[in-house]
């Protein structure tokens, strides 16, 4: 096993729902229950001090206001040293830029950078990837390290770690059945779930290819999580015809039975993607899953076996794929299985804290050592 490590995690921001967040806390939990000593900065967060005083985590509020934020540093510093920090390992550039800063005042054996989008990188941010002060970067698909690859970064220096899904807590057990009846839908009622909203989340999209998906399948009904207002959805739905058969909700907590308690998962974003986490998510409860032919998507959702694929931004296409889920019950039904048996063994929050927890003994063993 080795002896505990001296882990920091440094978020720069403070929302606790989004994807990237909920990895975080999953790694900095999943570490701290295997023995290690792990501490956590992130901006001034409420929920997030909550979270990490119940995981008996310390947690540190920084204002991270800029990657010069000179207050954030000295702060930095201080908490490297009281805790004689092996490892950091910084979730985005700004969190990675202030670390460096402060390894200028104080040793840090270890700086690892998480990337999980795929934006092309620009002339400051191509600078953080291939410093030698960067130690390791993190890319949660091939994908991802392709294009890195591609702008220059070294091979041997990123390690694909695929993002991980608790597959305790999103389970085929989930019960689905509280959220049908909150939307009023009927077992007859097929629903498509889309879970987060962005622009490039491709929810017009979605919307749009349910319009043609309706004219075939009227018990049609699509539902979309993570809005902070849901207007322009909802504008855009009627616009189309469909505003009584489309469902905006906010942030929510119950995802496991959400997804549990619908007949197929749309992913149709088209630009920034890793993977997109829904369709971990959905297919560790054994839902079906359709999604865009995108950077790290193929990678889980391999087409015809453990969900369908289309091109982005074909909205035909992507209401075929739809009306497929819908018509096929078992061939909907086989890829499910066959996806949830995928996430267990590849895309797991065990897999995942595996893979990491090695990669730092390696990290420190080649020259890190504190």
């Amino acid at each position: 096993m080795g002896a505990p490590l001296r882990i920091l995690q440094v978020y720069p921001k403070d929302d606790y729902f989004t994807g990237a967040a909920i990895q975080l806390c999953e790694l900095a939990t999943g570490l701290k229950g295997r023995g290690h000593e792990v501490v956590v900065a992130t901006r001034p967060s409420e929920t997030w001090a909550a979270r990490m005083r119940e995981a008996r985590i310390p947690h540190y509020a920084l204002p991270m206001k800029s990657e010069v934020d000179l207050a954030s540093v000295r702060r930095l510093v201080r908490i490297l040293k009281r805790h004689r920090i092996q490892v950091v390992h910084a979730q985005k550039g700004k969190a990675r830029t202030l670390a460096m800063i402060a390894g200028l005042v104080t040793r840090i054996p270890v700086l690892v950078l998480n990337r999980g989008v795929s934006f092309p990188l620009d002339r400051f941010n191509r600078l953080g990837h291939t410093t030698r002060r960067v130690t390791a970067i993190v890319a949660v698909c091939e994908s991802i390290k392709r294009g890195l690859v591609a702008q220059g970064v070294p091979a041997e220096k990123i390690h694909v770690i695929y993002s991980g899904t608790d597959t305790d807590r999103f389970n085929p057990q989930a019960d689905g059945s509280g959220i049908r009846r909150e939307l009023g839908l009927s077992p007859d009622h097929f629903l498509f779930t889309q879970i987060g909203v962005r622009s490039w989340r491709g929810n017009d999209d979605t919307i749009d290819a349910l319009a043609l998906v309706a004219a075939r399948a009227p018990q049609a009904r699509l539902l979309i999580v993570g809005a902070r207002g849901p207007r322009i959805l909802y504008d855009r739905a009627r616009a189309r015809g469909i505003a009584d058969r489309v469902h905006v909700l906010g942030y929510r907590e119950d995802i496991p039975e959400i997804l549990a308690g619908s007949d197929c998962c749309v992913d149709a974003s088209y630009a920034g993607l890793g993977i997109t986490g829904m369709l971990r998510e959905a297919l560790a409860v054994e839902t079906a899953v359709v999604a865009s032919d995108l950077a790290g998507n193929p990678e889980l959702v391999i087409d015809g076996e453990t969900g369908l694929l289309f091109p982005p931004r074909d909205v035909p296409a992507l209401a075929r794929a739809m009306l497929r889920m819908a018509d096929e019950g078992a061939f909907r039904d086989a890829t499910a299985r066959a996806g949830r048996k995928l996430v267990e063994a590849r895309f797991s929050t065990r897999a995942k804290l595996d893979a990491i927890e090695a990669l730092y003994r390696r990290l420190l063993g080649a020259g890190g050592s504190a």
